[in-house]
C-alpha cells in the first residue's frame, strides 16, 4: 500500500487495512510467550525430578564405594568432584534466573507469561556499548570455570569422555554465525533483546544440561546394569498432554507417565514423522495448517519370535507465525459506499474453514482470510466473526465500522484537474470527466451533465460528457483569454446508484 509521497489522507486510509493483521499478530505473540514459559515448566520440572534422581544414584554409589572399595571408591571421588562443580554453577544461574525475574509479580503462584516480552533486565545487566558489561563477564567466567573444573574431575579416563565432550558442546561460548554470515558474541546470540520468559526458559535449559552431565557422570561410575537392577533412579515422570498449545479457558488435559531410556530396548521397526535413534524415535517434521494437527506412527517390538505393535498418537496445535507489529490509527475503522471495500479476516490459531464472518454488505472473497464488504444504508456496519476451536466450542468477536461517502469528485477537461488552456478546438473535442485524486479504489466515474458558461455569454446546459453545438457556437464569440467554465457537473458511479456530492468546476482559458 506504499508508493510516491502519500496524503495524511491516504495515510490513514492505508492503516485501516492493518487492523486485523494486527490482532493477528497480538494473539499470536501471547501463543508464543505462553509456549515458552510451558517449556520453562517442564525444564524446572525435569531439573527437580534431576536434582532427586541424581541424589539417589549418588547415595547408591557411596554405598557400593563403602561396601566394594576399589573402583567403587575412586569413581565416587570423581561424581562428588562432578556434584560440587555442578552445584556451584546450578546456583549461579539459579542467580541470573533472579535477575531476569526482578519486578516480576506472580499471579496467585504463577509467572504472567504472556507479560513477560521485556528484555530490559538482562539487557542492561549483561551488556554495555562496549560490549559485555561487568555482570557479563560473570557470566562467561561462570561458564568457562564450570567447563574447567568438569574437565578436572573427569580427567582423561575414557569413560567420561563422551560426557565431557556433551559439556563442551552445550557449553561452547564461540561466536555464533548469523543468517547474514555476521559473528555475534555468545550472549548477544542468545540473550540479549530476547522477551524475559525466553531468556528464563534458557537458563532452565543450562541447569538441565548441567544435571544431566551429573547424572550421566554418576551412571557411569556405578555401572547402569547395577542402577537399574537397584532403583527408579533411571525412570522420569514425564507430562504428556493431549496437545502442545490451548486457547485461554480451555481445559488442559493430559497424564503423567513414568519413561526411561534404554539404548538395549531397540525396536526392529518404526512407521511416522521421524526415525530411530538410539532406541528411541526422533521426530522431524513440517507444521502443517493453522488449527490441530495429529502425529501417529507405531514401534514394532520382537519378542519371543513374535513381532508386537506398539501404536502411538498424539496432537499438537498450530498457530500462525507472527509478521507485522500492532498498529492501529484511533477512529479510523471507516468502509466507503460506492465501492468494494477488502478486509482480511480471521482468528489466531483458527483455520479460515473454521472462520464465520458476517454483516450487512459483506461477501466471502478469493483466498484464506479475504472478504469484500460493500456497504449500504446507515453510518454504521457491525462485522461478527465466529471461530470454532479444535475442542468443538465457538469464540466470537465484533468490530464496528463507520460508513462514509466517497468524497466530492473534481472535474476535468481531457484529463487535466482544475485550471487548463489552450486552443477553441481542442476543447471542442475534450471530454468532460471527474477524477477522485488521493482515493485509494478504483471508482468508474461518469459525467451526465454540467454547464458550460463562456464570459459574458449565456449559460449552456449539456446532458453528456462533450460540448455539443450550442457551446461552439458560444466559443466561436469569444476571444483570445476569455475563460469557460464547466460548471454544476453531475457525476455518477457506473453501476450503482449512490449519488456523488457536487463535483468541482474546471476552467479553459481560450489561446
Amino acid at each position: 500500500m506504499a508508493g510516491g509521497k502519500l496524503t495524511p489522507r491516504q495515510k490513514m486510509i492505508n492503516l485501516m487495512y492493518l487492523v486485523f493483521i494486527a490482532m493477528l499478530a497480538l494473539n499470536m505473540s501471547k501463543e508464543v510467550l505462553s509456549a515458552f514459559g510451558m517449556m520453562n515448566e517442564k525444564f524446572e520440572a525435569a531439573n527437580e525430578s534431576s536434582k532427586m534422581t541424581n541424589e539417589q544414584m549418588l547415595m547408591a554409589l557411596d554405598t557400593k564405594a563403602a561396601e566394594a572399595k576399589g573402583e567403587f571408591a575412586v569413581a565416587a571421588i570423581t561424581a562428588h568432584k562432578v556434584e560440587a562443580a555442578t552445584k556451584k554453577f546450578y546456583d549461579f544461574v539459579a542467580s541470573a534466573k533472579e535477575e531476569v525475574l526482578k519486578g516480576v509479580k506472580t499471579e496467585e503462584g504463577k509467572l504472567p507469561y504472556e507479560q513477560m516480552d521485556k528484555a530490559e533486565n538482562l539487557d542492561n545487566s549483561w551488556f554495555s556499548p562496549q560490549g559485555y558489561s561487568n555482570r557479563g563477564k560473570e557470566v562467561i567466567g561462570a561458564i568457562e570455570t564450570y567447563k574447567a573444573e568438569m574437565k578436572a574431575a573427569l580427567g582423561t579416563e575414557k569413560k567420561y569422555a563422551s560426557i565431557l565432550n556433551q559439556v563442551t558442546k552445550a557449553f561452547d561460548l564461540s561466536p555464533v554465525v548469523n543468517k547474514d554470515n555476521i559473528k555475534i558474541d555468545y550472549l548477544d546470540y542468545h540473550f540479549k533483546g530476547f522477551p524475559a520468559i525466553a531468556s528464563l526458559a534458557k537458563l532452565s535449559a543450562w541447569q538441565n544440561d548441567a544435571k544431566k552431565a551429573e547424572s550421566d557422570v554418576i551412571s557411569a561410575a556405578l555401572g547402569k546394569a547395577a542402577v537399574q537392577a537397584a532403583s527408579y533412579s533411571n525412570y522420569q515422570a514425564i507430562v504428556v498432554l493431549e496437545k502442545n498449545a490451548y486457547f485461554q479457558g480451555e481445559n488442559v488435559k493430559g497424564k503423567v507417565v513414568l519413561g526411561r531410556y534404554d539404548e538395549n530396548t531397540k525396536p526392529t521397526s518404526f512407521q511416522g514423522p521421524g526415525k530411530l535413534e538410539n532406541g528411541q524415535a526422533v521426530i522431524s517434521l513440517t507444521a502443517g495448517g493453522v488449527g490441530e494437527q495429529k502425529i501417529n506412527g507405531q514401534f514394532t517390538f520382537l519378542e519371543d519370535g513374535k513381532s508386537i505393535p506398539l501404536k502411538f498418537e498424539g496432537n499438537y496445535v498450530v498457530v500462525p507465525r507472527p509478521n507485522s507489529a500492532t498498529i492501529s490509527a484511533d477512529k479510523m475503522n471507516v468502509v466507503y459506499r460506492g465501492v468494494v471495500n477488502p478486509m482480511t479476516i480471521s482468528f489466531a490459531g483458527v483455520s479460515d474453514n473454521n472462520v464465520t464472518a458476517s454483516a450487512a454488505g459483506l461477501t466471502k472473497g478469493s483466498g484464506n482470510g479475504k472478504y469484500n464488504m460493500s456497504p449500504g444504508q446507515g453510518n454504521e456496519v457491525l462485522i461478527t466473526v465466529v471461530g470454532k476451536l479444535p475442542d468443538g466450542t465457538s469464540v466470537t468477536d465484533k468490530k464496528s465500522y463507520r460508513i462514509k461517502n466517497i468524497p466530492a469528485p473534481q472535474g476535468a477537461i481531457a484529463g487535466t484537474v482544475g485550471e487548463s488552456k489552450g486552443a477553441k478546438g481542442r476543447l471542442a473535442v475534450s471530454q468532460i470527466t471527474a477524477v477522485l485524486p488521493d482515493f485509494d479504489f478504483e471508482v468508474n466515474l461518469k459525467v451526465t451533465q454540467f454547464t458550460f458558461k463562456v464570459s459574458g455569454q449565456p449559460s449552456v446546459v449539456v446532458n453528456g460528457d462533450r460540448v455539443n453545438k450550442q457551446c461552439e457556437a458560444a466559443m466561436a464569440r469569444a476571444s483570445r483569454g476569455d475563460v469557460v467554465t464547466i460548471s454544476e457537473i453531475k457525476t455518477k458511479i457506473e453501476g450503482s446508484p449512490i449519488i456523488l456530492r457536487q463535483t468541482s468546476p474546471a476552467f479553459y482559458e481560450i489561446q
